[in-house]
């Protein structure tokens, strides 16, 4: 595995899929702001060190603040699935750190 990290992997693989298809979405919807800061996402999440998809995954997660969320432009059938594959690979993230910090 890339990070010899399966269960990390494979949540990032996930992410960027779900990453490619709200990007899709984006653009055709002609959304040139969210295409903008989505466009470097889904070559993040499958090629970055655990450090750098980390900063990927939480760059990708601001994406839905309060106040400015890309879920005002994109349907749910796009951002959901893919907030949903964002927290579970910053869980794994989590989850290894925690693992590495205390054992």
């Amino acid at each position: 595995a890339r990070h010899e990290r399966p269960a990390i992997d494979e949540a990032a693989l996930v992410a960027a899929r779900a990453c490619d298809r709200l990007l899709a979405a984006a653009r055709e919807a002609q959304s040139e702001r969210w295409v903008a800061y989505l466009e470097p996402l889904p070559d993040r999440l499958r090629d970055d060190e655990l450090v750098d998809l980390r900063r990927a995954a939480l760059r990708a997660r601001s994406a839905y603040g309060p106040k400015d969320s890309i879920r005002d432009t994109l349907g749910p059938d796009v951002t959901e699935p893919f907030l949903d594959a964002l927290d579970r690979l910053i869980r794994a993230l989590n989850r290894r750190d925690a693992t590495e910090d205390h054992g």
